[in-house]
């Protein structure tokens, strides 16, 4: 028992450019844009930019504010966007939804 280094568990990311569909921002929790790629929604990822770039990209989605919500996203409590805007992230290999 214990650590060896006969077996080591290593998580493989990929980063990727998808579209921002839309945006969760709530008073004391971290903001999450919602993305999609080729038009299927692959879930959430959190904003870790720092301030200024972090203000850029929330003067970049109040131009885009006021998209219908995606089929099936409507319970969802978002602000959606409209197309135009293009995030890249980073997430685990082989994974067939954001976390």
């Amino acid at each position: 028992s214990g650590s060896t280094m006969n077996w080591r568990k290593i998580k493989c990311y990929v980063e990727k450019e998808m579209d921002i569909i839309g945006v969760k921002r709530e008073t004391g929790k971290p903001a999450i844009v919602l993305m999609a790629d080729h038009g299927r929604y692959m879930g959430g990822a959190f904003v870790t930019f720092k301030a200024d770039k972090r203000q850029a990209l929330w003067a970049r989605v109040e131009g885009k504010a006021g998209a219908a919500p995606p089929n099936g996203l409507a319970k969802e409590k978002a602000e959606w966007l409209k197309p135009g805007l293009v995030g890249r992230v980073k997430f685990l290999k082989g994974e067939e939804k954001l976390r």
